[in-house]
């Protein structure tokens, strides 16, 4: 049985921007669980600059889960990675080196930060698709262009891209810009998922606060569906 499933987290210490310790990465799994959450995704940053790939990440996965096996902490952990799709992506990216939710290339988790959609955007996507993914795009609500015109939003739906809400932007002040654009998309039924994003223990209560402000918003059913039945679509078969 499975309950609460993380979709995007930064769990993995010392490999990218988020955890930075095993005794933090221990700490956020326990917090995790304490909140309903039985599997969490690992999606460390797919850049250059951090050298994670579809080789390294697994063995990183499999390290943490014998940790936490060790400690009893009852947290699910599964391989994946967090795609920032930049202009030259598509073509310096070999096709079998793509990271996937589980490895299990059918669905993709892209980030990306524009005050305006750039061109080569689409034909990325595209290309991504065209290997047979489903594209999912990362906190659209973090994103300028997104929060400065609501159609920028239909232009990733008429893609067939799918969204993956941020908790913590449910949690930011009222008059926060990403805390109104997530209400909305929520309200608006657009989220096709919902994750904490964690990027270590300090990020995580808010992240937290985030889920339960975004229950009282929309109900248990649809934050059932967008952290339960949903992310299910993403587990290893």
């Amino acid at each position: 049985m499975t309950g609460r499933i993380d979709v995007h987290s930064h769990l993995l210490p010392g490999v990218d921007d988020g955890c930075k310790t095993v005794d933090e990465s221990l700490a956020c799994a326990r917090l995790l669980v304490q909140a309903g959450y039985t599997h969490a995704f690992c999606t460390p940053h797919i850049w250059p600059s951090y050298g994670n790939s579809i080789e390294s990440i697994p063995p990183h996965v499999s390290r943490l889960q014998a940790m936490l096996d060790a400690e009893v902490i009852e947290l699910r952990l599964i391989a994946g990675g967090e795609i920032n799709l930049r202009p030259e992506y598509s073509s310096a990216t070999p096709s079998d080196q793509v990271v996937t939710y589980a490895l299990a290339r059918k669905f993709a988790l892209i980030d990306m930060w524009h005050e305006r959609i750039p061109e080569y955007v689409g034909p990325s996507i595209r290309w991504l698709q065209s290997l047979g993914l489903k594209v999912i795009l990362a906190h659209p609500e973090r994103m300028r262009a997104v929060q400065d015109d609501p159609a920028v939003i239909e232009f990733f739906t008429s893609l067939g891209v799918l969204l993956q809400g941020n908790l913590q932007c449910f949690s930011e002040t009222v008059t926060a810009q990403t805390r109104r654009t997530a209400e909305r998309l929520l309200a608006e039924g657009k989220y096709f998922l919902l994750g904490s994003d964690l990027h270590g223990l300090e990020t995580l209560p808010p992240r937290l606060a985030g889920l339960e402000r975004a229950r009282q918003l929309a109900g248990d059913k649809i934050i059932d569906q967008l952290t339960r039945e949903n992310p299910r679509q993403l587990l290893p078969s």
